[in-house]
């Protein structure tokens, strides 16, 4: 198990399987991204404190490395000086440094598959830090828009926007008996006045028609009043 094996759901799992479970998608994202955000700077941490430990290892190697060829040498000047039992020790020593220089060694070894593990998590990670920081901006859209959309569905299917259009068309209706009041009163007006012409025409047609039977009816009677005079 990696440094952060409690985080494994995170680095392993789809974050939008994560999302279809949550009730608010936009609060899961900001808390899987701390999350993550959070565990990548422990992981860190513990990266530079192995880091740390490399080195100190590194540099207990070449003090051990050291040592072995300081020994390889004494036993070597022992004998040259025919002192067999110092060389003897000499190498009994070197024989036990070498023994702490392959413990160390291993220890090495181990650290730094501990380093090479702790790398890949932190690229893994890493990667899906960035993937959800790339989907973050557009998973907090689309649940906005989402969420107008219903309240607008929500608008369009409650009685209030029916009983809103029956009212407007109400008031519609009203208006348009207005408008048909006044415009049947200035027909009104206007059929008055071509009435009065009408009558005044009328009058004038009377008038001539009445002059013109004057005149007929005063000429008829004309010759007879003519004959009577003559007799």
């Amino acid at each position: 198990m990696g440094i952060f094996s409690r985080f494994a759901d995170i680095i392993n799992s789809n974050i939008s399987a994560l999302l279809d479970k949550a009730e608010d998608p936009e609060k899961m994202v900001r808390l899987i991204i701390q999350e993550m955000e959070d565990t990548l700077v422990e992981v860190r941490s513990t990266s530079a404190k192995v880091l740390a430990e490399k080195k100190e290892l590194l540099r207990r190697i070449s003090r051990v490395q050291e040592q072995v060829i300081d020994w390889q040498a004494k036993a070597e000047l022992a004998l040259s000086k025919d002192r067999e039992d110092l060389a003897k020790a000499a190498l009994v020593e070197k024989q036990k440094t070498v023994t702490i220089l392959e413990t160390l060694e291993m220890e090495l070894q181990v650290v730094e598959e501990h380093i090479a593990r702790l790398k890949q998590e932190v690229e893994q990670l890493q990667e899906k830090l960035n993937d959800a920081r790339a989907r973050q901006k557009t998973i907090i859209m689309r649940k906005q828009t989402a969420t107008s959309r219903l309240e607008v569905k929500k608008q369009l299917d409650s009685s209030k926007i029916d009983d809103a259009m029956v009212k407007f068309e109400n008031y519609e209706r009203r208006v348009e008996g207005l408008e048909s009041q006044v415009e049947a009163y200035d027909l009104g007006k206007k059929g008055n006045l071509a009435d009065e012409f009408a009558a005044l025409e009328a009058e004038d047609s009377v008038n001539e028609e009445l002059e013109a039977l004057k005149a007929k009816v005063k000429a008829k009677s004309a010759p007879k009043t003519q004959t009577k005079t003559n007799k």
